[in-house]
């Protein structure tokens, strides 16, 4: 694989993280819920073959209960 080639496909996997951390924050808002702290990790990103990863970041109590209860009426189960 070129060095061109490389980069392309790098620069589709930045992307591709980037596209989950919209899917993410777009899906936890439809059910109230905001991390604030969302994001790709950059240090991820760095390098000749980077390999993002999504940050998911830090939240308020408030937050994380509410993303306990979304979770768990996703899966069925009331608490």
């Amino acid at each position: 694989m070129t060095a061109t080639e490389r980069r392309k496909e790098a620069a589709g996997r930045v992307r591709d993280a980037e596209d989950a951390v919209v899917r993410l924050r777009s899906g936890l808002a439809g059910v109230g819920v905001k991390l604030p702290s969302l994001r790709i990790d950059l240090a991820s990103c760095t390098g000749d073959e980077p390999v993002p990863l999504v940050d998911l970041g830090r939240c308020s109590l408030e937050t994380a209960l509410r993303l306990s209860a979304a979770l768990e009426e996703a899966a069925g189960h009331d608490s």
